[in-house]
C-alpha cells in the first residue's frame, strides 16, 4: 500500500462496503461482493487518491493489480481454490 513497487497481489478485506486510495501510487481494480462472494460492483482501473462511498450490501471487498478483472462480471460468485481466486457462473 505504501510502496511505490507495482501491484501484483490482491488483498480481501471482509465486512467492508467501501474503500480511499490516498497514499496509493497506481491505479487498481477493485470488486465489492455480498456476503455469499457474489459480485456487486467493479471498478477497473480505480485511480489514486479518490473514494468509493459505501456500496450497498457490499460485505467482501477485493483491492486487485489493475486489469486484472477482466474475466470477472457482476453476478459471478467468487471462489477460492487453494488459495487462487477463480469464479463460476450460475447458467
Amino acid at each position: 500500500m505504501f510502496r511505490k513497487k507495482k501491484i501484483t497481489i490482491g488483498k480481501c478485506f471482509p465486512n467492508c462496503n467501501s474503500i480511499h486510495t490516498f497514499f496509493m501510487f497506481q491505479k487498481i481494480d477493485v470488486i465489492f461482493c455480498d456476503k455469499n462472494m457474489k459480485i456487486i460492483k467493479i471498478y477497473k482501473s480505480f485511480p489514486k487518491n479518490r473514494i468509493i462511498l459505501p456500496v450497498k450490501n457490499a460485505y467482501y471487498t477485493f483491492e486487485l493489480p489493475e486489469n486484472s478483472t477482466n474475466k470477472f462480471k457482476i453476478g459471478n460468485q467468487i471462489v477460492f481454490l487453494t488459495h487462487s481466486p477463480t469464479m463460476y457462473t450460475e447458467n
